[in-house]
């Protein structure tokens, strides 16, 4: 597996409402910039999605894959893995939240990319924590938006 980078932000929320924002995948394309659409596949035995059809436009990279989620039973993380993508040959990802005080969670995201085309380990953690601090901000935003 490649090597992982990881990234942490707190969120002006409870656990739970930010993992509600995290498990709302028919509303990414909302707030979610490069998230243009997705698609539930397959639900678990509690209703949360297992199987997500992601439709991504990150400027030059463009990419339609799917991945497979496991939720853990206390509502505190979730992960994932790629079951296929067209520029993508794996991906690993987990979002972990910890409560810090009253009303606050902090959020850290774990996520492993492998592209199809081959690109040098600098250059792919840099794609990566670009991604990642993306997406941190605009899970904050829309937590505390909804909040």
């Amino acid at each position: 597996m490649a090597e992982q980078s990881t990234q942490s932000i707190e969120v002006d929320a409870p656990p739970e409402k930010v993992m509600a924002v995290i498990a709302d995948f028919a509303s990414y394309p909302e707030w979610a910039k490069q998230v243009r659409e997705t698609e539930v596949l397959a639900t678990d035995d509690t209703g949360r999605a297992k199987q997500v059809k992601l439709t991504l436009d990150a400027g030059p990279i463009k990419d339609v894959y799917t991945l497979e989620y496991d939720w853990a039973a206390d509502g505190r993380s979730v992960s994932w893995h790629l079951v296929r993508g067209q520029m993508q040959k794996a991906q690993d990802g987990r979002y972990e939240l910890v409560p810090v005080g009253e009303g606050r969670t902090r959020v850290t995201y774990t996520l492993s990319v492998e592209l199809v085309l081959p690109m040098i380990g600098l250059l792919r953690r840099k794609a990566e924590k670009m991604v990642m601090d993306t997406a941190l901000k605009e899970l904050k935003r829309r937590v505390e938006d909804l909040a």
